[in-house]
């Protein structure tokens, strides 16, 4: 298998920069592919999404308006945000508190919106990303990770899906956490970001000119994580070495 063999390959690769950059937008799957991805192979995963929702979060805690400019990057400034691998999941820590549960909610994907929106916050939490980035072997995921985080990133891929299949898939994930949501509702919001994140002045979302598209209105996750995992074999060169 794809997999099995990378994995192989990759315990036997040297400690050197590799980095996988994902972008897309909201529900074409990202954070559990890339999670998935990372667990496996033993790569550092960076959910930049998150660390915009931690923005927001600390904000409204603050309060601090989404349109204070100052007060937001003042307030990045003084945020320690960290990711922390347990039992298979992707645990964000806020200052030291476990935020994972309250930064998934509906009100935390306006927040993130709102404050992503912010050049201040942009330009404080791409450096924190940047440096997190060039510790080793890294996958990144979010809006802008191939576009202006990591343009020179070894790999990009733009994770894509069909606005009704993200829907479904929010919608899941929502009501799976107890949010009670409509359907209706999840489409219209994710219609919403998809706009606000696409026409915003600071790196809007869209797909790098050397990023591999790739569609998962139709695969499931095993077949996403082996698509990839070819793409990174051809990336490095594997392929040709280990043959199907």
């Amino acid at each position: 298998m794809h997999l099995e063999r990378l994995r192989s390959h990759q315990q036997n690769m040297p400690k050197t920069r590799f980095v996988i950059a994902v972008d897309g937008p909201s529900g074409a799957g990202k954070s559990t592919i890339c999670r998935a991805l990372a667990a496996r192979l033993g790569f550092t995963y960076i959910d930049t999404g998150a660390m915009y929702r931690c923005v927001g979060l600390a904000a409204r805690e603050a309060g601090i308006d989404a349109d204070d400019r100052a007060g937001l990057e003042a307030l990045c400034h003084h945020l320690d945000i960290r990711f922390a691998p347990a039992n298979g999941e992707n645990r964000v820590l806020l200052d030291g508190r476990d935020v994972s549960p309250e930064i998934r909610t509906p009100a935390s994907d306006t927040w993130a919106s709102a404050v992503s929106r912010v050049p201040e916050v942009r330009r404080a939490l791409v450096a924190l990303q940047r440096r997190l980035g060039e510790a080793g072997r890294v996958i990144l995921e979010g809006r802008d990770a191939g576009t202006v985080i990591f343009p020179d990133a070894e790999l990009k891929i733009y994770l894509d899906a069909d606005l009704a299949v993200r829907a479904r898939r929010r919608h899941a994930e929502q009501t799976a956490r107890g949010h009670a949501v409509t359907l209706a509702e999840v489409e219209r919001d994710i219609a919403r970001r998809d706009l606000s994140d696409s026409t915003r002045d600071h790196a809007p979302l869209r797909q790098a000119t050397d990023a591999r598209r790739l569609d998962t209105s139709n695969l499931d996750t095993a077949a996403v994580i082996a698509a990839i995992a070819r793409m990174i074999e051809e990336t490095e060169g594997t392929g040709n070495q280990h043959g199907d």
